[in-house]
């Protein structure tokens, strides 16, 4: 694994979610607070930046073109054309939505939080491939971040920041029970934000406050931390074309003094081996 590079020099707010998008061989990635969807091409080094009329959790690419963004009232997508509709929209009072991910069905999994962070404030909705059929999965949640699955698509893997838990679930069809603890993010190391799963199964967790990723195996065991320079690192994925490239998003937000690539986007080559991610509404 190289060391840390800077794929993108931002200054974002709260940079979350980055996502490969295979087809257009391209990341997407966002700044929550500054309401911005941002593409990275590494081949050609090529950019775009969209602006959202609310703030913006996530965006994922979905089947047919397009996007799919979980937004502060809900979720909504983005045609080809940039034609915008709602596709879930329940708007609640000092409510926004947060991290999401897309399932191996092609279900999207919408998490959301409380502006001020009140405890049990948000909750993980799943959002059906069709996008006719929400279902919450579940209530009680404070800060819905990272969410992922196994590469056998049995495991979910799931972060409620304040927690400092990695949970891990069994998946029971569209449903998941039997919640455990994989991990814990001991005291003074940070706060678990968003993670990937890559091809051994194995955890990658950015840590909020702790200027580090953390790979956990599957049996919980900590094999590898990695330090990055920028003090809230908020979540990573794999990409470029061998998905061997772990990309990662940074945040400003709060900090009195944020380092020069607070709010960047970094990658480390050579990290380790992803797997395909599927498109909203298409099955992996």
């Amino acid at each position: 694994m190289s060391a840390v590079e800077v794929a993108v020099r931002e200054s974002a707010q709260l940079g979350e979610g980055p996502t490969w998008d295979a087809e257009g061989n391209r990341l997407i990635w966002v700044d929550i607070l500054g309401s911005r969807v941002h593409t990275y091409e590494p081949d050609s080094g090529r950019r775009t930046v969209m602006v959202t009329e609310q703030h913006v959790g996530a965006a994922k690419p979905r089947a047919g073109g397009g996007l799919v963004v979980n937004l502060r009232d809900g979720v909504g997508s983005y045609a080809p054309d940039g034609t915008f509709s709602w596709l879930h929209r329940e708007p609640v009072p000092g409510r926004r939505g947060n991290d999401a991910a897309v399932a191996p069905d092609g279900a999207l999994w919408a998490g959301s939080m409380a502006y001020d962070e009140t405890p049990g404030g948000g909750n993980l909705v799943r959002l059906a491939p069709d996008g006719t059929t929400v279902t919450t999965v579940l209530d009680d949640v404070t800060v819905s971040n990272g969410t992922g699955w196994s590469p056998d698509g049995t495991l979910m893997y799931y972060v409620d920041t304040p927690t400092r838990r990695i949970d891990v679930f069994d998946v029971d069809g569209e449903r998941v029970r039997g919640r455990r603890e994989l991990a814990t993010v001991e005291e003074g190391a940070g706060f678990p934000d968003g993670l990937t799963v890559d091809a051994e199964g194995c955890v990658w967790v950015a840590l909020w406050d702790g200027a580090a990723l953390r790979r956990y195996t599957p049996s919980g065991a900590l094999d590898r931390v990695v330090p990055l320079p920028a003090q809230r690192p908020t979540a990573c994925a794999f990409g470029g074309r061998d998905l061997t490239d772990l990309y990662v998003t940074t945040a400003r937000v709060g900090l009195k003094s944020p380092s020069p690539l607070a709010g960047s986007l970094l990658v480390l080559r050579n990290a380790g081996q992803g797997s395909p991610q599927p498109r909203f509404g298409q099955p992996r």
